[in-house]
């Protein structure tokens, strides 16, 4: 063997020693460890700045105002029953905040066709006669269809594939009627036009040369990564949403948005940091909800709160999203108690004990599913954190 091949040999063995010694490190066990470390749980209770304070204040001005308008038109027509809906196509408002003029209309449409699907293909499910068990099997898809079109789409400067989840998680009740299935797609359809409409005249407010929006868009991962973690999140999503479906809970939906939301995160640290303040926002946020519902307050009132609520949702999520929890879990709430009223005191408490679930399947599903490089990142993110709180 020349030297030349002894060296390259040499060279490969130490690689792989390394790599072997640097599983051992940053195995699984590893590393739920370092996610259930006291120093885990101190950052994230920390607060830091939004990209931009005024951008966030906007973007929360045009989803507020499209809720605001969604909700009265529907209200005050002859279709008050689908009052829900227009709010969901409205939710379009809350994508492309940090794009330029141009490019966020053409989001906003996208994010608009994805809402109205997101209705229309469930409540089609659901006419055609599909069981329940098949519809929470299909929101779990839907969780992972909606994960690889936000990536493979560039639809960011939003709240990700979560609003997807939610659209289709709010149509999973029985449809007895073609007319039904049509009246719903047209009232998300109306509240995506309005969520275009108040986005197109109202976008010159956002700053075009903030350090938020001119920063370099993230480079697009490979079809085999974006597909690798859409098949993660519709495998947690499917099994948070069959643990409440089969435990007898009625809105499974909100385990899989708990699943969804957590592992999204980019890093392994940012899904554990999600799941905790996910569930400790939800705690609170669902303690406001019940304070409001116990008064039996009237449409409008509701109405109010909940265009109230997504604005301080979008104006304070950026500092701690246990923050952003507080005010969008209320805001959820009272947009399902708009849609089909009910006299369910045990509401908040089951979103808290679904979105509990939810996490707690979307980290450990996180951790279960990760790569060698993901836990490595920890394994070094952890050590240094270490150093740096002692």
């Amino acid at each position: 063997m020349s030297s030349r091949k002894q060296k390259q040999a040499l060279q490969a063995a130490a690689h792989l020693a390394r790599r072997k010694q640097g599983s051992l490190k940053a195995s699984r066990r590893h590393s739920a460890g370092h996610l259930l470390s006291g120093q885990q749980l101190r950052q994230s209770l920390l607060v830091a700045a939004p990209p931009s304070i005024k951008i966030a204040s906007i973007a929360g001005f045009q989803a507020a105002l499209a809720l605001l308008v969604a909700l009265a038109t529907a209200h005050l027509s002859p279709w008050p029953h689908l009052v829900g809906f227009p709010a969901l196509g409205a939710l379009a408002a809350l994508f492309g905040r940090y794009d330029s003029l141009q490019h966020r209309r053409r989001i906003v449409m996208i994010c608009g066709i994805l809402l109205v699907a997101g209705v229309f293909i469930p409540s089609l499910a659901s006419y055609l006669g599909a069981t329940q068990a098949f519809m929470v099997l299909l929101l779990a898809l839907s969780a992972g269809l909606y994960t690889l079109s936000v990536s493979s789409w560039g639809l960011g400067g939003g709240p990700g594939a979560v609003i997807f989840v939610f659209a289709v998680g709010a149509v999973l009740s029985p449809v007895d009627t073609l007319a039904t299935v049509g009246e719903r797609t047209l009232a998300t359809a109306w509240g995506a036009v309005l969520a275009w409409l108040i986005c197109a005249l109202t976008d010159r407010l956002r700053p075009q040369d903030s350090r938020a929006s001119s920063k370099p868009a993230a480079a697009l991962p490979p079809m085999s990564q974006r597909l690798f973690v859409a098949a993660r999140i519709t495998i947690g999503a499917g099994m948070a949403a069959l643990i409440t479906y089969w435990s007898g809970w009625h809105y499974p939906a909100w385990a899989a948005i708990g699943a969804t939301a957590v592992m999204q995160g980019g890093h392994l640290h940012l899904t554990m940091n999600r799941s905790l303040q996910r569930m400790a926002g939800t705690v609170v946020g669902a303690c406001i909800v019940w304070a409001i519902l116990v008064q039996d307050p009237s449409f409008w009132a509701v109405a109010i709160a909940v265009v109230f609520f997504q604005y301080i949702t979008e104006v304070v999520i950026g500092y701690n999203y246990a923050f952003g929890q507080i005010a969008i879990t209320p805001m959820a709430l009272l947009m399902t108690h708009l849609a089909a009223p009910v006299a369910n005191s045990n509401m908040p408490v089951e979103r808290v004990i679904d979105t509990i679930v939810g996490a707690a399947i979307g980290i450990v599903f996180a951790v279960i599913f990760s790569s060698m490089d993901d836990r490595a990142y920890l394994a070094r993110r952890h050590k240094k954190l270490k150093l740096w709180w002692h």
